[in-house]
């Protein structure tokens, strides 16, 4: 038998923790699984809380703790100018007719990880 001692995992959250996570984790911009990343609590937990906060406050539905509208929208006319697109750093014909390009503004690791899959 192992006995595992020192501090408990289960961790106790107390309401103004848990307020103050689901503020930060919810404000405009903010990514959900870094805030909870770094007060070290799953996701799904954070989106619990959120949950029982809206029942609790009568909200219908998580989603209606957002709130909602209309942001009004202005579109310019540049004139048709478009820049020109840079041309791709690697380009793989595939059977078919079709063909993989990769930017050189894509990141290292989802180019290397297309010519991985494209290898298999």
């Amino acid at each position: 038998m192992t006995v595992f001692g020192g501090r408990e995992r289960r961790r106790r959250w107390g309401e103004d923790e848990r307020a103050k996570i689901l503020a930060e984790a919810f404000s405009p911009g903010a990514c959900v699984a870094r805030v909870a990343r770094q007060y070290d609590v799953s996701t799904a937990l954070v989106y619990t809380w959120r949950r029982k906060a809206c029942l609790e406050a009568g909200v219908a539905g998580a989603a209606a703790s957002a709130q909602v509208g209309f942001v009004e929208a202005v579109v310019l006319d540049d004139g048709g100018s478009k820049p020109l697109p840079s041309p791709p750093a690697v380009v793989v014909d595939l059977p078919g007719g079709r063909r993989v390009n990769i930017y050189a503004s894509a990141p290292p690791g989802m180019a290397a990880a297309v010519l991985k899959a494209l290898i298999r």
